[in-house]
């Protein structure tokens, strides 16, 4: 019968042969806790290096003791001396056991070790002939018992369902989902010393929310009990982070998840993490400046580019943004111009004309919108702010001083995704609660993503809100394109997924 090591497809072994390999590894285990030498009650281990850091550091270290943790991942040469690999945080590394370094009790210990298995190894730097930079070791501790096996080392693991349930095993099997998700935790720490520097203060607001606006979106219910309440979880950061602008707090941003009930997707997921922000005394075309400079800023830092790659298409952030309005976006690339079109009338007889599905509830902006989603996001590849939407779609923005059919607002495109949302926010309290009616009559009609009226805001706004510009990222699509991943569960480290069946 092969050993362990020698099989070439432990995981997608037959059964059998499975619940063999599960046996010998947990009769492995009682062994060593009946010899009293159980890895689960060590507690710690003085590590004095990482992986890369022996590698990057060879010159300073060679002949030096080094002591490496992590977990070891292949095993070649069975008699008085083997090669491992040790995988940590940061990367690989080769160790070497030889009998008569470690003694005859130690090496038989050492050779019941499984892949998978964590360990500790002390020794010292050195050299191969194969010219590999190695650890030369004079002592190997198991520091944790793997008691199942991990897929085979040369196909990985790449059913995509296994890979979101198995995270811990996709990032074990699989370095660049590592390094993807070391990439997203740059990437945040980048947007804050970004925000941090041009004077915003970070905050945090309610996710149990009793009304939940901010956006166009279905939310989640939920009861609490204590207060015998329903409450919803919030889909947007907005109108608390607003309160605070009345509050006096004059820059304020927010990075964390919020929640909406809708389908899933390469570019949905019902929980997802959003970044605002809101400045005083700005409006949308300084939020524009903040967010090419942002994105240059966070690219320059984590890629050390402002040229992006995304399914083989550049994109360059070093260049000035493109700016068009809807209106011009839509004449571009349907042929349509909305500035000629007077009436509800007349836009419904031009959506028919071009196949757009129009429900009764749709008035001439909302129309216009249409065809911009239809016709206009898949061309918007470069980085570009599409401005000045239609009012009928934008409940909580300042109406353009010389056209109140539109609002100051703007959407930032990049490979045909929309990245941000940004407006002068409506700080007009009447003007508010008579867009909020609006909503509500929109949500009487059957469109259950429409807002309701938020009368504890509204106060806030009769106390009064300076001229205030706000944005909203998407950080997970932001991660996508700076790491190259096609579909937002690749950037999540644990996506939603339909409950498995026993």
């Amino acid at each position: 019968m092969a050993t362990e090591e020698t099989r070439t497809n432990e995981a997608q072994a037959p059964a059998e042969d499975l619940n063999e390999i599960l046996r010998v590894r947990r009769e492995k285990l009682a062994n060593l806790v009946e010899a009293g030498e159980n890895p689960f009650e060590i507690v710690k281990y003085d590590r004095t290096h990482h992986s890369v850091d022996v590698i990057e550091n060879f010159e300073t270290l060679e002949g030096s003791e080094v002591s490496i943790a992590g977990r070891m991942m292949s095993r070649r040469g069975m008699g008085k001396a083997s090669f491992c690999d040790i995988q940590d945080l940061k990367g690989k590394i080769q160790i070497y056991v030889r009998i008569n370094d470690i003694g005859e009790e130690n090496f038989a210990k050492f050779r019941k070790y499984d892949i998978g298995d964590i360990v500790g190894a002390k020794g010292t730097v050195f050299r191969t002939r194969m010219g590999e930079i190695s650890v030369h070791v004079t002592e190997i501790t198991l520091l944790s018992k793997s008691l199942k096996p991990l897929p085979e080392k040369y196909h990985g693991l790449t059913n995509t369902d296994i890979r979101y349930r198995q995270r811990y095993v996709d990032l074990i099997m699989n370095p660049e989902v590592k390094d993807t998700f070391v990439k997203r935790s740059k990437i945040i720490s980048s947007i804050r010393r970004y925000l941090d520097g041009q004077g915003f203060m970070e905050v945090e607001t309610p996710m149990l929310v009793s009304n939940a606006g901010g956006a166009a979106a279905r939310p989640f219910e939920t009861h609490f009990n204590a207060l015998d309440e329903d409450f919803k979880l919030r889909i947007s950061l907005e109108l608390y982070l607003k309160r605070l602008i009345v509050g006096g707090l004059e820059r304020v941003y927010e990075i964390g998840r919020v929640f909406r009930n809708e389908g899933l997707d390469t570019r949905h997921n019902p929980e997802f993490t959003l970044m605002e922000l809101y400045q005083a005394y700005t409006d949308y075309h300084g939020m524009m400046d903040l967010t090419e400079n942002m994105y240059r800023h966070v690219a320059q830092e984590v890629l050390g580019t402002t040229k992006i790659v995304y399914n083989g298409i550049e994109m360059d952030l070093g260049k000035p943004f493109e700016r068009i309005t809807m209106v011009d976006a839509v004449k571009k690339y349907s042929g349509v111009d909305f500035n000629e079109i007077k009436t509800l009338e007349e836009a419904r007889a031009i959506a028919k004309e071009k196949h757009i599905e129009v429900e009764p509830r749709h008035k001439k902006g909302d129309i216009l919108n249409l065809f911009f989603e239809e016709f206009v996001e898949e061309h918007l590849i470069q980085p570009t702010f599409v401005m000045d939407h239609p009012i009928e779609i934008s409940p909580l923005t300042k109406k353009k001083p010389e056209d109140p059919n539109y609002v100051e607002r703007f959407e930032f495109f990049m490979n045909g995704w929309e990245m941000a949302n940004a407006y002068s926010e409506l700080n007009d309290p009447i003007d508010q609660r008579e867009r909020f009616k609006d909503q509500e009559e929109q949500l009487s009609q059957g469109n259950d993503e429409a807002n309701t009226t938020d009368e504890d805001f509204l106060n806030a706004l009769e106390i009064g809100m300076p001229p205030t510009g706000g944005i909203g990222f998407g950080i997970d699509r932001m991660t996508m394109l700076l790491t190259d991943s096609a579909a937002i569960r690749d950037v999540l480290l644990f996506p939603t997924m339909k409950t498995e069946k026993e």
